[in-house]
């Protein structure tokens, strides 16, 4: 991986005096920037140290890491250099990220995902801190990035030297897949999800129809549930998605407090993707998915601002429908998101080839 920010590794291994422990010559040297959103991580890496062969696409360049350069994934997002709730971003430039400032791709404990808004609003700061944007304007930069979902563009405040927040998007078209469906859940019996597209498919419920309070309940109690739904929807639901078949995935189940009607007070949500992994943040794809849902539903008009809590963190999100638009035979809207996004550090990683564990362990 190449350093951040244009450090040669020779930099970045001299800086303030430091040097890399014992490493495996051939092995990788990855180079991380180390940020959070409402208190999810995201652990970027600023540059593919190897342009891999898979064409333009990054859909076709997100199945080229996922069989061929896994470890990468696992060695930063697994014990014992990550944890159960890591998520990280590699930074694509190129082919891949043609018509835009830079493209990514989004890792976390069981693959890949399609879209993750946290991880837009933090690499939108990172773009121009970084200088990955030619040039930056006051008061507010708008930062076009390309996920495996599609484009989307960033608005960060710029004062001429620096990144601010809050940070906000424009997300791909969102729009609701299905609603009032009725799922048999084993162990809950019976309730009525919609399933909302904001880059990536959720299942929705209140969190009372499965007896929880989300406010209130024990998280493992609330993980428990929301995917025992998310498995049951995956067998009673298929999601089609208009342009892609890679993207016609349900991702994880979002429970809610029930709050869907338009009100100036901030609704309360959880985030259960993945294997069981749990957003700290609000989840701003899950965001851009509810407010679509709203928004078919007649609960909100384009233009209402929506609040967003985070169950886990208390952190704040806020959504509104800014336009409406059509996606294949969908009606759907553009979905602003708005959050902050925060830098923690940055990382150096190393492998020892002897290391039994060197490219991590997974363990919950």
């Amino acid at each position: 991986m190449a350093a951040a920010a244009g450090d040669t590794e020779a930099e970045a291994e001299a800086g303030a005096g430091r040097r890399l422990p014992p490493h495996a010559a051939a092995g990788p040297v990855l180079h991380t920037v180390e940020m959070h959103t409402g208190g999810e991580p995201l652990r970027i890496v600023p540059q593919l140290e190897e342009a891999p062969a898979a064409g333009p696409s990054l859909l076709a360049l997100r199945r080229h890491m996922a069989a061929s350069r896994d470890h990468v994934r696992r060695a930063l997002m697994h014990e014992p250099r990550g944890h159960g709730g890591m998520y990280g971003a590699v930074v694509v430039r190129g082919e891949a990220a043609a018509g835009a400032d830079l493209a990514a791709l989004f890792l976390h404990g069981a693959g890949y995902s399609a879209m993750c808004g946290h991880a837009v609003l933090a690499l939108g700061r990172f773009a121009l801190d970084y200088g990955l944007v030619a040039a930056p304007r006051r008061p507010e930069t708008a930062v076009r990035l390309r996920c495996p979902c599609g484009p989307v563009t960033a608005f960060v405040p710029w004062d001429g030297r620096r990144s601010g927040n809050p940070v906000r998007f424009h997300s791909v078209p969102a729009f609701a897949a299905a609603t009032d469906l009725s799922i048999d859940v084993p162990g809950y019996g019976k309730v009525v999800v919609d399933i909302g597209y904001g880059g990536t498919f959720y299942a929705f419920l209140s969190a009372e129809q499965l007896g929880l309070d989300v406010c209130s309940s024990k998280t493992r109690d609330l993980v428990d549930a929301a995917s025992a739904v998310t498995e049951a929807v995956k067998k009673q639901f298929k999601p089609y998605h208009p342009e892609s078949e890679d993207l016609a995935f349900l991702y994880g189940t979002i429970l809610t407090d029930g709050k869907d009607a338009f009100s100036e007070e901030p609704t309360t949500n959880i985030c259960v993707f993945a294997d069981e992994q749990v957003d700290r943040s609000p989840t701003g794809s899950g965001v851009t998915a509810r407010i679509a849902l709203q928004y078919h539903k007649g609960l909100i008009q384009l233009n209402q601002t929506r609040t967003f809590r985070s169950s886990t963190t208390g952190s704040l999100f806020t959504g509104k429908a800014v336009k409406a638009t059509r996606f294949g035979d969908y009606n759907a809207v553009v979905v602003e998101v708005s959050g902050e996004a925060f830098y923690t550090g940055t990382a150096t990683f190393t492998v020892e080839e002897e290391d039994q564990l060197k490219y991590g362990f997974f363990f919950k």
